[in-house]
């Protein structure tokens, strides 16, 4: 039982807003930890990010989360809950139709009576948990495109985790289980994402359809976001550290600034302007005129970026360095550096602003980020393209 029994005179809807509120509270955080293997999947399988596809993809998890906290909400007040009394298994199908007929005050001669089933708890419970599922239903039809067995299949095994995840008191979280294992909600939840997946096949000729999104996309006239470079850069960073951290397990005594610097000045000249955040999320260094990058450009670049900048950061506070040149001189270097930092920061915004201009270690370098591609898929791409011209 996904919802609790509704007392006499409380509020219907209030009793289901306060797990969506909870759940509308949890999204920007679920959201967050979403955002990362969204991005790297959505650049390593399509190349770019789709504005439609992504805002289907968050609206699937915000769904989710709601589903969720519908079912494993309100908790019980410690996780030492009270054993229950009566049996938390109803294995009958179709049971809540005996209740709402024994719980619905009916008169067979009265047909206007007949309108309190629409009233009764019984039969509002029922139809929220086909409700629960009808957004599920319409996601694996419309983005999944899946077919109809494979959604009464899934709708079937997401009711399944709903009922085992209650039953088992969230895992063994709770002593005892806080919700009854109903049979009755594994079939009104596929019967409600068979709904919702009936309704898709409608909505699918209102919207664009999602396996056509890709088929008038250019990417090697795509220019590379600030988001795709510092998610490369991000990746990058937590392989620089392990690295690290690992050498100095073994006693080597190396910085991070060391190890990055050996890492960008060589591994992009073996691998064709790739490292491997760059290679994770499908782009490379180039030229600017879109060729190889040239060994003393990848230099430039990264020098620049990583030697200078970077090597004017990897200075601590608490250095020898600062110590050996004395206390007036290092007072001076950290106020250059502090402006090195305050003047790449503003140069990082005002490109930011201006994305077409380069930033300035690019400019110096005469290197840019181009997206790789399979040559398959784009091969694909452009015969779309030339079909779409000889049509018009």
């Amino acid at each position: 039982m996904y919802f609790k029994k509704l007392t006499a005179g409380e509020p219907m809807f209030q009793t289901y807003l306060f797990p969506i509120s909870y759940a509308f509270m949890a999204f920007p955080v679920a959201a967050l930890f979403f955002t990362l293997p969204f991005l790297i999947v959505q650049y390593r399988r399509h190349g770019y990010i789709n504005k439609i596809r992504a805002l289907v993809l968050y609206l699937l998890l915000l769904y989710l989360l709601n589903a969720f906290f519908l079912v494993l909400l309100p908790l019980p007040d410690s996780r030492h809950n009270a054993a229950p009394s009566g049996s938390m298994i109803q294995l009958v199908p179709l049971q809540f139709i005996q209740d709402i007929l024994h719980n619905t005050p009916i008169t067979r001669s009265d047909p206007s009576s007949y309108l309190n089933v629409l009233s009764g708890a019984d039969f509002l419970l029922a139809a929220f948990n086909v409700l629960l599922t009808v957004p599920f239903g319409m996601f694996l039809g419309y983005y999944f495109r899946t077919r109809w067995v494979v959604c009464i299949i899934l709708s079937f095994a997401l009711s399944l985790l709903f009922e085992i995840t209650q039953i088992t008191g969230i895992y063994g979280f709770f002593d005892h289980p806080y919700r009854i294992f109903d049979v009755d909600d594994m079939i009104t939840n596929t019967l409600g994402g068979m709904i919702g997946f009936k309704l898709s096949l409608w909505i699918s000729g209102l919207l664009p359809r999602i396996e056509k999104l890709d088929s008038q996309e250019d990417l090697s006239a795509k220019k590379v976001t600030y988001t795709r470079r510092a998610l490369a850069f991000l990746l990058d960073s937590i392989l620089l550290l392990a690295v690290t951290i690992l050498l100095n397990l073994l006693s080597l005594r190396i910085s991070w600034w060391a190890v990055s610097m050996v890492y960008f000045l060589s591994i992009p000249l073996f691998t064709g302007g790739r490292t491997f955040g760059k290679w994770v999320v499908r782009i490379r260094l180039r030229s600017e005129d879109g060729g190889p990058a040239r060994p003393w450009r990848v230099w430039a670049r990264y020098g620049l970026l990583y030697g200078v900048l970077g090597g004017m950061n990897s200075l601590g506070p608490d250095s020898s360095f600062f110590v050996y040149i004395g206390k007036a001189l290092a007072a001076v270097v950290k106020m250059v550096i502090l402006l090195a930092d305050l003047a790449f920061f503003i140069h990082l915004v005002l490109r930011l602003i201006k994305r077409d201009r380069p930033l300035i270690y690019e400019e110096l370098s005469r290197t840019r980020n181009g997206i790789t591609w399979p040559e398959r898929h784009q091969a694909a791409v452009n015969e779309t393209l030339n079909k779409t011209v000889i049509n018009e």
